[in-house]
């Protein structure tokens, strides 16, 4: 018997994705997790074939959350389902030790596919996102500025395209406002910008931010 835990905020979304395995054969047990403290705590009580897991939930990155399950677990596949299509966030994503990245606009083969690759030990990229990695690496555009962050400064670089103040980022990261400044302050040099709002704009430009 297959065992998927899918980690996503949204129910709808959680419930799209059991119909995909509708018509699959053999038994399938879903587990399911809307919140950070859900998915962890589920993890470390069961065993599960396979993790499908969102990269926003609700305030925390899954990036960060990404990295929590390895240490639970380090030989548990995750699959990152997730509506960002951009390279950047398949890298960090297989980096921090997902086995597969795929967008929630593939079709509904491709999921499949992809979830029986992973549970079976594979790698899987999405059709989109490799296209974006070989769309690049032939027009050789180089290092984005975002590339040069650590992954906390990205999050917190996202954090603050989203509209949160320092003080609610602090809050959400479980750090002090000084030390969210000071990641403010090295994600301005890194990118050679001086205001939130350069760093808004390019958030949104970029489409690192929903």
């Amino acid at each position: 018997m297959k065992k998927i835990l899918i980690v996503d905020d949204h129910e709808v979304l959680r419930e799209g994705v059991k119909r995909v395995f509708d018509k699959q054969p053999g038994p399938i047990t879903f587990g399911e997790a809307s919140t950070v403290q859900e998915a962890l705590r589920l993890v470390r009580e069961q065993d599960w074939d396979i993790v499908v897991l969102d990269i926003s939930l609700g305030d925390r990155s899954g990036l960060e959350v990404l990295k929590e399950l390895k240490q639970i677990r380090p030989q548990l596949p995750v699959l990152i389902l997730t509506m960002h299509s951009g390279e950047q966030f398949a890298r960090r994503a297989l980096k921090a030790g997902a086995s597969g990245f795929i967008t929630k606009d593939s079709p509904r083969a491709e999921l499949v596919k992809a979830v029986n690759k992973v549970m079976s030990g594979g790698r899987y990229i999405s059709t989109a996102v490799a296209e974006n990695f070989i769309f690049n690496i032939a027009s050789d555009t180089g290092r984005t500025k975002h590339e040069a962050l650590s992954d906390r400064e990205f999050e917190v670089l996202r954090l603050i395209a989203s509209g949160k103040t320092l003080s609610e980022i602090a809050n959400t990261l479980s750090l002090s406002d000084s030390t969210i400044s000071t990641y403010r302050g090295r994600i301005l040099e890194k990118m050679g910008m001086k205001t939130n709002a350069e760093l808004i704009h390019y958030a949104i430009q970029s489409k690192l931010v929903e």
